[in-house]
């Protein structure tokens, strides 16, 4: 069997030396695939992105135990420089741009030269991905819609010439359309230009639809996993997550579906 590309072992993440955010996790990222991590808000998703990107030490975080390995080498705790040059780059949830600068200028900053034995992506590509940044490049990156300014934070994370593209909720505060024309480029960037994506979503649905495999994430544990398509049809994901089934709408996590169906079983 071929090695995962990126590999998470048994993971656990401790805030400001108390808090303990995430708790053996373990996640297998195949080259040239979608993984997507999906679960409610505050399950630990960020943490687990950042944790592998190298961005915990901004927020008096550290991994207490587990391992990250990618191509080959161990990576747990690289700084976000390191694990950045290597390939691993983050589009993070919040900050993702330069207001201050315009369209082209953030494009300009985020440019790296390709690895070796690498082809590189380029700015044409990257328009070609997205053309209204293309017709917005003299543009203040600030003044941009919500939508566009995913893009912009894209189209600069591909600038950094990524194996792995980490893209922390794609979904936040954009309009269904919107997300969906996203969610088909991160795709397409995964089958033409052969990028692994790693997606963290609470947008479940959105997320099993273009990825290949999935773990759900809750209270900080993997509740389930499985490819997209068993996800999909699981009956408490089904039930909770994507809100079909009997009990949908009746529970706030896996944990209470389980409890609303052992009082369903008493009462009715």
């Amino acid at each position: 069997m071929t090695a995962p590309l990126l590999e998470v072992d048994t993971l656990e993440v401790v805030y400001h030396r108390v808090a303990t955010a995430v708790q053996g996790v373990s996640l297998r990222v195949p080259e040239h695939s979608i993984v997507t991590l999906v679960g409610p808000n505050g399950a630990g998703k960020t943490t687990t992105l950042r944790a592998i990107s190298g961005f915990l030490h901004a927020e008096d975080a550290r991994i207490t135990d587990g391992t990250v390995r990618y191509g080959g080498a161990t990576t747990t705790g690289w700084p976000v420089h390191r694990t950045a040059r290597a390939g691993l780059v983050l589009v993070p949830e919040r900050e993702k741009i330069f207001e201050s600068l315009t369209v082209q200028e953030n494009l300009d900053a985020a440019r790296r030269p390709p690895r070796a034995g690498t082809r590189a992506i380029t700015l044409t590509q990257v328009f070609g991905y997205f053309p209204v940044l293309a017709q917005r490049r003299t543009q203040l990156a600030g003044l941009l819609s919500g939508g566009e300014r995913q893009m912009l934070a894209i189209g600069a994370a591909l600038l950094c010439q990524p194996r792995v593209l980490l893209v922390d909720e794609l979904s936040l505060g954009l309009a269904p359309l919107v997300v969906k024309s996203l969610m088909e480029i991160l795709a397409r960037l995964r089958d033409e230009l052969g990028v692994t994506i790693v997606l963290v979503e609470q947008n479940v649905g959105a997320a099993l639809a273009i990825a290949d495999h999935g773990y759900v994430i809750e209270h900080g544990r993997i509740v389930y996993d499985g490819t997209a398509a068993a996800l999909r049809d699981h009956a408490d994901v089904r039930e909770f997550y994507l809100g079909v089934g009997r009990g949908a709408g009746a529970a706030t996590s896996y944990r209470d579906v389980k409890q609303y169906r052992r009082r369903r079983r008493w009462f009715g």
